[in-house]
C-alpha cells in the first residue's frame, strides 16, 4: 500500500523511481526527497478521453502528477481522509473527493444514468454530485476525503444498504444504485425539510458513508 495514515486528516505516500501518483492540485503538505509535481490535464491513466464528459459538465477537478523518489504528505481543507485498497475491482467516487491515488489505477468517467438508469440521473441532480462520476479500476490504493470520518458498509445480494444521498462518499464492486423517495422519512428522524430521498445500493461490494451531510 503506498499510503501511510498519519492521522485522520493526513496521509503519507512513498514515491519510487519509475512510479507515479496523482493528487488534487494543492493537496501536497510537505515532502522529503527528490520529488516533482507537474499539472496533469489528461485525467490520469484514463487519458484525455476520460475527462471529456466531465469537462462538458464542468465537473473536472485539476490533478497533478507526482514523480521522483521520496515521501509526500497529502491533506486538503482539513477533511478526514480514508484509504481504499483496490484489488482489481472498480471504485466509484466523485472527483472532488479524491485526494490522491496510485498512478497504476485506470481512471475513467461514468455517466450516472448508465448505472442507475433515469434514477441515476435524478440522483446526480438531487444530491448535487452531477451527472458524471469518476471510476478507478485495478490494483492500488486511493485516498478519499469526507466530513467527520468514514465507515465501510458491506453490500450483499441478500442485504442491500440504504444511504442518505448527502452522506454517500463512494462505493466499489458490482453494485447498482437506485434513488427512491420516502415521504416523511426525514420528518421521522428529526431532519424534516419536505420530501426525502434514499440511495439504495444492491449487489456485491462496499459503500463508504461519511458522518455528516455536508458536501466538500
Amino acid at each position: 500500500m503506498p499510503f501511510t495514515v498519519l492521522n485522520s486528516r493526513m496521509v503519507e505516500a512513498r514515491i519510487a523511481p519509475g512510479t507515479r501518483m496523482f493528487s488534487q492540485r494543492g493537496a501536497m503538505l510537505a515532502y522529503r526527497g527528490e520529488v516533482s509535481f507537474t499539472p496533469n490535464i489528461q485525467g490520469g491513466q484514463g487519458g484525455i478521453g476520460s475527462m471529456i464528459g466531465r469537462r462538458i459538465a464542468g465537473e473536472a477537478t485539476p490533478l497533478m502528477t507526482v514523480e521522483g523518489s521520496g515521501t509526500v504528505m497529502f491533506g486538503h481543507g482539513g477533511h478526514h481522509v480514508h484509504v481504499v485498497d483496490l484489488t482489481g475491482e472498480t471504485l466509484y467516487v466523485e472527483a472532488d473527493r479524491l485526494l490522491a491515488f496510485d498512478g497504476s489505477l485506470q481512471q475513467g468517467t461514468m455517466f450516472m444514468g448508465s448505472q442507475g438508469g433515469v434514477m441515476g440521473m435524478v440522483r446526480g441532480q438531487v444530491t448535487g454530485q452531477g451527472l458524471f462520476t469518476t471510476t478507478l479500476k485495478g490494483h492500488g490504493a486511493a485516498a478519499v476525503m469526507a466530513h467527520g470520518g468514514v465507515i465501510e458498509l458491506p453490500i450483499t445480494p441478500q442485504r442491500p444498504v440504504h444511504v442518505d444521498p448527502q452522506a454517500y462518499v463512494a462505493h466499489r464492486g458490482e453494485v447498482r444504485n437506485k434513488l427512491s423517495t420516502a415521504l416523511g422519512w426525514r420528518d421521522m428522524v428529526g431532519r424534516g425539510s419536505g420530501e426525502a430521498f434514499q440511495l439504495e445500493l444492491s449487489g456485491q461490494g462496499t459503500v463508504y458513508v461519511q458522518a455528516s451531510e455536508e458536501k466538500l
